[in-house]
């Protein structure tokens, strides 16, 4: 197979399929090479979109997420327009409950709309909440998306724009120069102008790159038929160490651990019973809701858990990778952004905080570790 495109994206994940998307509806050709449709790394994710709640301090990662969660609204109506269906955007605010024995620190930025709920108005806001919760930040303007709908959306839109799917790992990267000219794959050597980098937490197995997995173990539960209401929990809680993700359906998603064990596969009873717990004390009716499942995934990590964008040591070839926690969020800024840049030469001022080049050894890009 030799598939010669304007643009071949490494990685059919959410990142690399959000650019995908973009690029074509831009007039590029586009093909995707995904080594695995499920995407352990979108499941790893509860859809959160909260740069407030994250307390995310005055940066250019702070202006690159604000900047994305206000893309959203736009971009997942574009995709439901294209593809018929629902990515579970809801604009449910996030509730930060603080427990007794914690800080009430006030957030960085007076400049965002947030409110302090004492132990009373906190209740009155989101009934059920634990005994040892003394009031709560609200966050009006975070939201949330169901990340596997989105996802499934995101599928469906490259089939629906007739992008190009090509299963199959990513071998040897070949280079001329300060040009990539090919990459071989388990599905023949694939060529195209340009090549973009978004393998996620396995980038680094491609080149060498500072990019690493993180695990998170995860888990849900659902409403009981027999509670009256479909979902009586109306906003996420973020707690520490924790949060809680309702879904509109009924379904309760929890998560999530971050552990630093390589590609270590499954669920642990010690990783499943920090969530339960942290999350019981936080809403101690989840304690009677059944449980559902359990999963976990892959984040890509970089050492300063910011993504590395934009430019590469070749000519050719783009960085969209180590989103960390924040992949899905920053999905719709990254597609622009880096649109703007391949297809547009339009270079914002913001990707330079997240060049490959702050990291000394990232000169040094070899094939493999």
């Amino acid at each position: 197979m030799n598939s010669s495109k304007d643009i071949l994206i490494i990685g059919g994940g959410i990142i690399g399929l959000s650019l995908a998307v973009e690029l074509k509806l831009r007039g590029a050709s586009v093909a995707v090479l995904t080594a695995d449709s499920k995407q352990p790394t979108a499941r790893a994710a509860a859809g959160m979109l909260a740069p407030q709640a994250e307390r995310i301090p005055p940066s250019p990662m702070l202006d690159l997420c604000l900047q994305s969660r206000a893309l959203y609204p736009a971009w997942v109506e574009q995709l439901e327009d294209i593809t018929g269906l629902k990515t579970g955007y809801w604009r449910s605010g996030i509730l930060a409950p603080v427990c007794q024995n914690e800080p009430q620190e006030k957030p960085l930025l007076s400049n965002l709309n947030y409110q302090w709920l004492d132990g009373d108005t906190v209740r009155q806001h989101q009934f059920g909440l634990g005994q040892e919760v003394i009031g709560g930040w609200w966050y009006p303007d975070d939201a949330q998306v169901d990340n596997r709908a989105l996802f499934r959306t995101l599928q469906t839109a490259t089939k629906e724009l007739q992008i190009e799917i090509i299963q199959g790992n990513a071998g040897e990267i070949i280079r001329q120069g300060n040009r990539v000219v090919g990459i071989e794959t388990t599905s023949g050597k694939l060529q195209a102008d340009r090549y973009v980098v978004a393998a996620g937490a396995w980038s680094e197995q491609l080149l060498n790159v500072p990019v690493f997995p993180r695990k998170g173990q995860m888990l849900s539960v659902c409403v009981p038929e027999d509670c009256g209401v479909i979902q009586p929990l109306q906003t996420v809680l973020f707690g520490t160490g924790i949060y809680i993700v309702p879904r509109q359906d009924g379904r309760i998603i929890i998560g999530a651990t971050s552990e630093n064990v390589d590609f270590t596969p499954g669920n642990t009873p010690a990783g499943i019973q920090s969530l339960l717990a942290g999350s019981i004390k936080l809403y101690p009716e989840l304690q009677n809701y059944p449980i559902l499942e359990f999963w976990w995934g892959f984040r890509p990590a970089t050492p300063d858990e910011l993504p590395i964008l934009g430019a590469s040591a070749w000519e050719n070839l783009t960085w969209a990778t180590g989103h960390y926690r924040n992949g899905i969020l920053l999905a719709p800024v990254t597609a622009k952004l880096l649109a703007d840049l391949m297809w547009e030469q339009k270079l914002d001022p913001l990707l330079a905080a997240f060049h490959y080049s702050r990291f000394p050894e990232s000169g040094k890009f070899e094939n493999g570790k």
